[in-house]
């Protein structure tokens, strides 16, 4: 018997110290890597001591510190490379974004296939459906399973995606946030792209920056 949820891994990644997961289902060992910032070998190496297969590597979005380490993990796991298209012009500028914040990546490669709104991710028995969330970013995307969202800057516990970026919008953000993520149940699980996880029903009682 499968279990009833997906197994999470989170790993503080980079200097801007951004969370990656490894999402999988325990009984299929099969999985995803949500935004891979940085230090690849080190989630090489812990996907390779899980003994899990790797079906995609998914950014919530294009910013450098999300997608850094997908060059090295897409060589060495033959996963698919999964992005939003409105965020390829980030994904593309990768290197040099990096370079401008005193960090060093190696550049991101082309997605291999764009996601949009409502689309579904399969990995072993479980799927992600992916909700546009821009605002911090125009092409920002999150992962819903059930009661458990993946979803990258836009939320954070207390806070928000910062939205003083390259067609970052706070109107934008808000309106993702209050009509795609306060409509979900309170004890939906947010895992976020920065610090701790928090859930839906938290935000909404105490997040300053958008209320409910």
């Amino acid at each position: 018997m499968t279990s009833s949820k997906p197994q999470v891994e989170p790993l503080i990644v980079g200097p801007l110290m951004s969370n990656c997961y490894i999402v999988w289902d325990e009984k299929k060992k099969q999985g995803v890597i949500i935004d891979p910032g940085d230090d690849p070998q080190d989630i090489l190496d812990r996907v390779k001591e899980l003994g899990i297969t790797i079906k995609y590597i998914l950014a919530t979005h294009g910013h450098f510190d999300h997608v850094g380490g997908v060059a090295l993990l897409r060589q060495n796991l033959n996963a698919e490379f999964l992005a939003h298209e409105k965020d390829f012009f980030f994904i593309e500028d990768g290197k040099n974004a990096a370079n401008r914040w005193n960090v060093d990546i190696e550049q991101p490669p082309r997605p291999d296939r764009f996601i949009k709104e409502g689309d579904k991710i399969k990995f072993g028995e479980f799927e992600l459906e992916v909700l546009h969330t821009p605002g911090h970013s125009p092409g920002g995307v999150s992962f819903l399973y059930d009661r458990m969202l993946f979803g990258g800057d836009t939320l954070f516990q207390g806070s928000i995606g910062r939205t003083d970026f390259r067609q970052g919008s706070f109107e934008v953000l808000s309106n993702s946030i209050k009509k795609r993520l306060y409509t979900l149940p309170d004890d939906t699980i947010v895992y976020t792209g920065h610090g701790p996880v928090t859930t839906i029903g938290d935000e909404k009682k105490y997040n300053a920056f958008v209320r409910a």
